[in-house]
Formats: structure tokens, sequence, C-alpha cells
């Protein structure tokens, strides 16, 4: 008997319609995006006249991973990259 089956079987016997039937389709596996994707897909998406929605369709991804990759990319622009830093040795006090 299969899942379907036990599903009406036990709703009917119950007196109750079946309320939701749902069907699991897909590989359902986590995408794993490199960092040269998310940059490409992001920048795709700040051009103008680009919606976040139409291009995370186009990539089959939710507009909701994209806000994060442009945070994450918005940060790493605003930090300075490296800081030089000149070290210069200071005399010591003698003490007194």
């Amino acid at each position: 008997m299969t899942i379907s089956e036990l599903t009406l079987k036990s709703s009917v016997e119950i007196g109750e319609p079946v309320r939701r039937f749902e069907v699991l389709a897909g590989a359902g596996r986590r995408r794993d995006c490199s960092a040269e994707d998310k940059a490409r897909i992001v920048s795709e998406s700040s051009e103008p006249g680009a919606t976040v929605s139409a291009v995370a369709r186009r990539h089959a991804l939710a507009p909701q991973q994209l806000f994060p990759w442009q945070r994450a990319i918005k940060a790493a622009e605003a930090m300075p990259a490296s800081v030089p830093g000149v070290a210069t040795p200071q005399p010591l006090k003698a003490l007194a």
C-alpha cells in the first residue's frame, strides 16, 4: 500500500476529507555558489533596470538569497584592503 493510499484510506475511515496532499519534487539539495558566481549575480542585479526578483528567477534562486550576498559585498567594498602602518620608535625617557 502506498502512502497516498494509506492517507486516503485513513481519512475515509475517520470520516474526514483529505485536506492536504503534499508532493515533494526535485533534488532538495543545497546549492553551493562560488564567490565569483555570487559577485557576478549581485552585479547583474545592480544594473540599471534590473530587479532582484528577476535576476534571482533567472539563476533559480530566491530573492532572499541575493540580499545577504549584496550586503556582504557592500561591506567588503567598504572595508579597506589593508591599512598601511609606519612604526617609528619612540625614544625612551630616562627614569628620574
